[in-house]
This record gives C-alpha cells, structure tokens and sequence, in this order.
C-alpha cells in the first residue's frame, strides 16, 4: 500500500462524508452562499473536483501539469476562482457525479506512485503521502465551508492529525510567503484531540508554544476561523505573531474566507 495509503483511507472517508453531506441538497441549496465570498455550495465541490483533476495531472501527466502552472501564473490571483465558477455552473448530480469519478481515479492513482518519485504542485514538489495530505486538509476545509452554509456541526475525527500535521509543517512557508524570516528556534504544538488524547509536534521544552484544540487549530491554519474564536492559545511572542500569519495551504498569503 505504500506510505500514502493510511492517508489516501482518510482522505476517502473524508470526501464522502462531504459527498453524503451536499448528495441531498435540492438545486436551490446548492446555489446556497457558503462563507467564502462569492462562493455557493457547487463552487466548493466545483473547486474540489478542479483540484483533485490537475492532482490526478501532476500524478499522470507531467507535461500536461506543466501547461497548468502555465496558466495559472497568467491570472496568478483569478485561475483559481475562474475554474470553480466554471464547473459550477453544471447541474449538481453531473457536478457531483464528476468529482466522485476524479477523486477516485486520484486516490488510484496516488497509491500506484512509488517511493521517492516527486509529484510536481504549485508549491514544491511533494511525493505521495504529502499529495494525499493535501487534498485532505483542502477537502476538510471546503467541507467546513459546506458545513457552515448548511447549519451543520460536524464531528471532528482522528483525521484532523493530518491536518494539524500540515499546519505545524508549514510554520516556515508562512513567514516566507509574507516576506518574512522565520524564528530559528522550533515551537512546541500541543493539541488536544477529538478522543480526548494529545497530539505533539516539537521539542517538549521549547520556548515559543502552541496549545488547544486540535479541531480549532485546523480551522486556524486553514483560515475558516478567527484567532479570537477559537482555543488555540499563543506562549511567546513569536508563538503568538506565527498564529496571526499561519496557512496551511500553498499560494500567496491568504486573508481568510
């Protein structure tokens, strides 16, 4: 199965339960605005299926991915939003027919890559458990938005350590993207999980720390939460400035939904 296959498992049961969650919705509420300005409910599948097609691309088309980053460096701030509007404006069971079919073709895919070999992405190139990873922590956070239009509270899950993982992980990458340089000392992160246990990341004596929920700091580094809602607690000032710029997903910096 590959180091990507325990991931590429969460990953799936991630995607239906948002499939589960939009399957019943009539035309109506899926027109239905969600959080992110601009954006309905088939604008976040619609961008989940653009996603996970040039993902599959990067996986089985290297030259036909180079042809995508060609695009999207010609319309750096507008590729993104241009292709979910175009894919949402299908019918919702063609749309959502679609994305079932892509996301399964990625997830084939993505276990067939063997160890070592680099898949090309907008950011640097990441090797297969990174790729599953990331569409893991997109599909979470388009789900929460989905959630948010709906009314529904969603159960967080084990599969949030990913996620979490992803936003320890891009501590660096979030400084740089806003021209910054980052601390050299390593933060400790320590999170609360779902099941009541503890997840950690970092040196247990370190200095600068990160303490909460672990659901909380998702929808933090995702940026579908402000700081000032949630139980993530700062110790330090570097710990607490990090927290203000945290982004767990490549591109220039982001500015929440």
């Amino acid at each position: 199965m590959g180091a990507a296959g325990p991931i590429l498992d969460d990953l799936a049961a991630e995607s239906d339960e948002l499939d589960g969650l939009v399957a019943p919705l009539t035309a109506e509420q899926w027109r239905a605005p969600t959080p992110a300005p601009g954006w309905t409910v088939a604008h976040q599948i619609a961008h989940l299926l653009w996603t996970d097609r040039v993902a599959l691309i990067s996986v089985t088309d290297e030259p036909g991915f180079a042809d995508v980053l060609a695009t999207a460096a010609a319309d750096p701030t507008g590729f993104v939003d241009a292709a979910a509007a175009e894919l949402a404006a299908d019918a919702p069971q063609p749309l959502l027919t679609e994305w079932r079919a892509t996301r399964a073709a990625l997830h084939e895919a993505l276990r067939g890559v063997p160890d070592g070999r680099k898949l090309l992405w907008f950011g640097p190139p990441m090797g297969a458990a990174s790729m599953a990873t990331a569409r893991l922590m997109e599909t979470w956070a388009h789900g929460l938005d989905v959630a948010d239009a709906l009314g529904v509270q969603r159960a967080p899950t084990a599969r949030l350590k990913s996620i979490a993982h992803i936003g320890v992980r891009t501590r660096d990458f979030a400084y740089t993207v806003h021209g910054e340089t980052p601390p050299s000392a390593p933060f400790h992160v320590e999170l609360r999980a779902p099941d009541g246990g503890t997840w950690t990341w970092g040196p247990a004596d370190a200095d600068q720390r990160i303490t909460g929920s672990a659901a909380d700091f998702c929808a933090l580094v995702t940026q579908r939460r402000a700081l000032r809602d949630l139980d993530v607690v700062a110790h330090g000032a570097d710990a607490q400035h990090w927290l203000t710029i945290a982004q767990a997903f490549a591109g220039p910096p982001g500015s929440g939904r």
